[in-house]
C-alpha cells in the first residue's frame, strides 16, 4: 500500500507492508502526527490507538528509513539511523527516499500521512 508523509512543504512517498498492523496505521489516515527526535536515530509520536500485531514477529531490528511501531509505548518510529533488535518493535514499512533528511527538521516538527492511489 502506497502513501505519503507530508512535512512541511516536502512530500516522501512510503510503502506499508501487508500486515494487521500496517493497515490499522493506514485506516487512521489522514493524520497529522507531531515527531519529536528519540535516541538520535529516530523520530517517534504517540498514536491514537494501539494496533493490532497478531500476525506480526515478537520483534525486529530497524534500518534508516523503515516505518515501526514500537507496542510497548504505542508509538510510530520513523528511523533515519539503523538500530538494533527490540521486541515489541513491529515494521509497518518503508520511506522510499530521503529518510536521512528526517533528521534535518530538528527535533520535534509536524508530519501528515495520507493514502496515496
Amino acid at each position: 500500500m502506497k502513501a505519503d508523509m507530508r512535512i512541511k512543504s516536502d512530500v516522501y512517498s512510503i510503502t506499508l507492508n501487508n500486515t494487521k498492523a500496517a493497515k490499522d496505521f493506514a485506516a487512521m489516515m489522514p493524520i497529522t502526527l507531531t515527531l519529536e527526535d528519540y535516541a538520535g536515530s529516530e523520530k517517534i509520536s504517540d498514536l491514537p490507538s494501539r494496533l493490532d500485531r497478531s500476525d506480526s514477529p515478537a520483534g525486529t531490528d530497524a534500518k534508516k528509513g523503515d516505518i515501526a511501531y514500537y507496542a510497548p509505548w504505542g508509538n510510530i518510529a520513523l528511523f533515519y539511523g539503523d538500530a538494533r533488535f527490540a521486541h515489541g518493535l513491529v515494521a509497518l514499512g518503508k520511506i522510499d527516499e530521503g529518510s536521512k533528511m528526517l533528521s534535518l527538521y530538528g527535533n520535534r516538527f509536524e508530519a501528515t500521512f495520507e493514502i496515496s492511489e
